[in-house]
C-alpha cells in the first residue's frame, strides 16, 4: 500500500505538470497536501510538515545557491566565460578540440547552472565550429556532457548541494569525491560517446545549423575581456576554497588555530560570500564597472533562480510529507532485507523518479528523503549516496525536461534524432556515474 500511494503522488505530480500544465512549484505543494492526506497525517499538521519541509531545504541552500548564481551571472556577464573558452580552443587547437571543449564547459560548469552554461557556451562553440569547419553537435555533444556532468556531482549546484544537508554530508567530501567521479563520466560520455554516434548515426552532425533559437545574445571582443587566469580562478573560487577546507580537516589538528580559520572560510556559506566578493572586483570594479551596474547583473541571476528556489522548496516539502508520512522508513526497510547495495537502490529510485518526472532537481530531492535512512541502516557513505543519487536523477531526459527540448532546438535535431541521442547519451552519463560511485566506493 505504500508503494503505490507513492505511485499515486508521482502520477498525480505527472498530471498537474505536464497534462495540466500547472507551474512545477504550485504542482509540488498540492501534490504535498493530498499525499498527505492520503497517509492520514493529521489535518493540523499537514501545513507544519509543508513548512518545515520547505524551510529545512532552503536554509542554507538559499545562501548557496543565491551568491552561486550571481558569481555565474557576473562571469558571463564579464565576457569571463567567453575568455575562458577562446583561450582553450586556440591552445589546444583542432586536433584536441573535444578536450578544449569539456575543460572549458567543466570551469564555466562550475559557476553556471545547465541551462545557462547552454546558452553562454553554445554561441562560442557554434563560431568555433564554423571556423575550423565541424558540425555543431560534435563539439556540443562534449559540451552539453560535461554541463550535465557538473549539474548532477558537483557543489555548488542546488542539487547536490541540497541532498548533502539532507544526508548530512560533508560538502566538501562531496566535492573532491564528485571530481573523482566526474573524470571518468566525462571521457566516456564526451569524446567516446561522440565516437559511438558518429559512427552509428552520423545524420544527426550536420554543419548547417542555425542557432537563431537563441535570440540575442551577448557579443565579446577578446580584447574586451577579462584575462584567462583571473576568469578561472573567479568561476573556480568557491570550490578551491571548499577543497582547501576539506584537506586542511584531514591534515591538520582541529584545534590548530590556521586549520579553524580555513574551516571557516572554506565554509560553504562562507566561501560563497568570499567567492561572490571577490568576482564583484574581478569581474566589476577592476573594469571599471560602476556598482550599479555590478548590482543589475547580480538582480538579473537573482531573477533567474526564484522560481528554481521555490522547485526546490516544493521538493522539500514532497519529501517531508513522505518522511511524516512513514514512506521513507517503509522503502528503507524494504531496501534494508536486500542484498542490493544502498547506492544501487539510491540510483534505483532518483531514476524512476526522473524518468517520471522530467526535473532532475525534483528527482533527487525525493529520492533523497525516500533513502536517508539507509545511510543509517547500512553504515554507506554519505558522500557516495548523494553522487548516487545524482547519477539516477539524469537519467534517460526524455520529452518532459526542458532540457530536452533546449537541446532540441539548439542543434537542429528532430524529435527522433534527440531521443537517439540525447536521451541515450543521459542514459549512459548516469549508468557511467553510478559505475564509477560503485568504483570509488571499493576504496572508500
Amino acid at each position: 500500500m505504500p508503494l503505490l500511494i507513492v505511485a499515486f503522488g508521482v502520477a498525480l505530480l505527472i498530471f498537474l505538470i505536464v497534462k495540466a500544465k500547472l507551474n512545477t512549484f504550485v504542482s509540488l505543494i498540492i501534490t504535498s497536501f493530498v499525499i498527505a492526506l492520503v497517509l492520514k497525517i493529521p489535518i493540523s499538521q499537514i501545513p507544519t510538515s509543508i513548512e518545515t519541509g520547505i524551510g529545512g531545504q532552503l536554509g542554507h541552500l538559499a545562501v548557496i545557491f543565491g551568491f552561486g548564481s550571481m558569481l555565474g551571472r557576473l562571469v558571463s556577464d564579464a565576457g569571463g566565460g567567453f575568455r575562458i573558452a577562446r583561450t582553450l580552443i586556440d591552445k589546444f587547437g583542432r586536433r584536441q578540440i573535444q578536450i578544449a571543449v569539456v575543460l572549458a564547459s567543466f570551469i564555466v560548469g562550475l559557476a553556471l547552472f545547465f541551462e545557462v552554461g547552454l546558452v553562454v557556451l553554445l554561441p562560442i562553440i557554434f563560431v568555433i565550429a564554423r571556423e575550423i569547419d565541424l558540425p555543431l553537435i560534435y563539439l556540443g555533444i562534449p559540451m552539453a556532457a560535461t554541463l550535465n556532468v557538473t549539474h548532477a556531482f558537483l557543489p555548488p549546484h542546488p542539487a547536490p548541494t541540497a541532498i548533502s544537508g539532507i544526508f548530512h554530508a560533508n560538502l566538501g567530501h562531496v566535492l573532491l569525491l564528485g571530481v573523482i567521479v566526474a573524470i571518468p563520466t566525462i571521457i566516456v560520455c564526451g569524446p567516446v560517446f561522440n565516437w559511438a554516434l558518429h559512427k552509428f548515426y552520423p545524420r544527426v552532425y550536420r554543419k548547417d545549423v542555425d542557432i537563431s533559437v537563441l535570440g540575442d545574445f551577448k557579443e565579446f571582443r577578446l580584447a574586451e575581456t577579462p584575462h584567462f587566469g583571473i576568469s578561472v580562478l573567479t568561476a573556480m573560487m568557491p570550490v578551491i576554497l571548499i577543497a582547501i577546507a576539506t584537506i586542511c580537516s584531514f591534515v591538520l589538528p582541529k584545534e590548530n588555530v590556521v586549520n579553524q580559520t580555513i574551516q571557516f572560510i572554506g565554509a560553504p556559506d562562507a566561501a560563497m560570500l568570499l567567492s561572490l566578493l571577490f568576482a564583484v572586483y574581478t569581474m566589476g570594479i577592476s573594469r571599471h564597472l560602476n556598482m550599479k551596474q555590478v548590482s543589475q547583473s547580480m538582480v538579473e541571476a537573482s531573477k533567474q533562480i526564484a522560481m528554481m528556489l521555490l522547485i526546490i522548496g516544493g521538493g522539500g516539502a514532497f519529501k517531508q510529507v513522505l518522511v511524516d508520512g512513514g514512506i521513507s522508513q517503509y522503502i528503507s526497510t524494504i531496501f534494508a532485507h536486500t542484498n542490493m547495495s544502498p547506492l544501487l537502490a539510491a540510483w534505483l529510485v532518483a531514476a524512476l523518479l526522473r524518468v517520471s518526472l522530467g526535473s532532475a532537481t525534483v528527482a533527487s530531492l525525493t529520492a533523497a528523503g525516500l533513502v536517508a535512512p539507509l545511510i543509517a541502516q547500512t553504515g554507506a557513505n554519505a558522500a557516495l549516496m548523494v553522487l548516487a543519487v545524482g547519477a539516477g536523477s539524469v537519467f534517460a531526459d526524455h520529452v518532459n525536461d526542458a532540457g530536452f527540448w533546449m537541446i532540441k532546438e539548439y542543434f537542429g535535431l528532430t524529435l527522433k534524432e534527440t531521443f537517439l541521442s540525447w536521451t541515450t547519451l543521459t542514459s549512459v552519463l548516469s549508468i557511467t556515474g553510478l559505475l564509477s560511485v560503485l568504483g570509488v566506493s571499493l576504496f572508500v
